[in-house]
């Protein structure tokens, strides 16, 4: 029995992107489906449940900003913005609102094709160059990750992560009390290269995100914590901790 190629909803108000994308998207394998404006594209995700969305930000009816905020209140799509804003603030803004990553406008079909590719194939690996334990619990105080079931709870709560910050979260606790620059996590999450430092905001965001998940006071972080000058590292976490 075929496996059914990954779904693709690409959504960008300029005709000539939707067919640019949706033919070379289609000529490497995947299913591709289209919107032009925000409306749409939140009746044609809920249609067509794809598995990753490309996002424009600037459309009519409904913006990129909107559309990524409805989405997040649903679903765990990965989410790639495309953004023609040229202030650095703007492009994370989305990030901000729950999407993976963002590339700017004007850009390579190939160096898009690439990002789809590498969290597309998070997604399905579910698993970093590290690596959790390949099954049991991990504890850090009131912190629990089944890694099992791929599922996190702080006491009995259990807190949802999208697939980036499932992947970042798994880089730093695997390597737990090793700090990581934020190029290197970067590089091993995202699977790109910071080529200017605007890149590695990427990384700050997300920290970010996932402090305000995790951490009881977000602002005194006790599990995700800076070190300073370099990046971010996951606290010590004893053998005895790993049930």
């Amino acid at each position: 029995m075929e496996s059914r190629a990954e779904k693709i909803l690409v959504v960008d108000d300029e005709a000539s992107i939707r067919r640019i994308l949706e033919t070379r998207l289609s000529m490497i394998g995947y299913d591709v489906v289209t919107a032009s404006d925000g409306k749409e594209a939140l009746d044609t995700f809920r249609l067509s449940a794809p598995d990753l969305v490309v996002l424009d930000v600037m459309m009519p009816k409904l913006d990129g900003y909107g559309v990524c905020q409805e989405l997040r209140k649903e679903s765990d799509i990965p989410i790639i913005l495309l953004t023609a804003l040229a202030d650095v603030a703007d492009r994370i803004t989305g990030l901000e609102l729950g999407a993976d990553d963002y590339i700017v406008k004007p850009f390579s079909p190939k160096e898009l094709e690439a990002r789809i590719r590498s969290v597309l194939r998070r997604r399905v690996n579910k698993t970093s160059s590290g690596g959790f334990p390949s099954s049991g619990v991990i504890q850090a105080e009131n912190l629990k990750i089944d890694t099992n079931k791929r599922q996190i709870y702080r006491g009995d709560e259990r807190i949802r992560l999208t697939g980036v910050e499932y992947s970042l979260l798994e880089l730093l606790v695997s390597h737990s009390g090793k700090s990581f620059s934020r190029a290197e996590i970067l590089q091993q999450v995202w699977g790109y290269g910071a080529e200017q430092h605007a890149d590695t905001r990427v990384v700050d965001v997300h920290i970010s995100r996932l402090r305000s998940k995790l951490e009881n006071d977000p602002d005194n972080p006790e599990y995700i914590l800076t070190s300073r000058g370099t990046g971010y590292f996951f606290q010590r976490i004893t053998q005895a901790e790993h049930d």
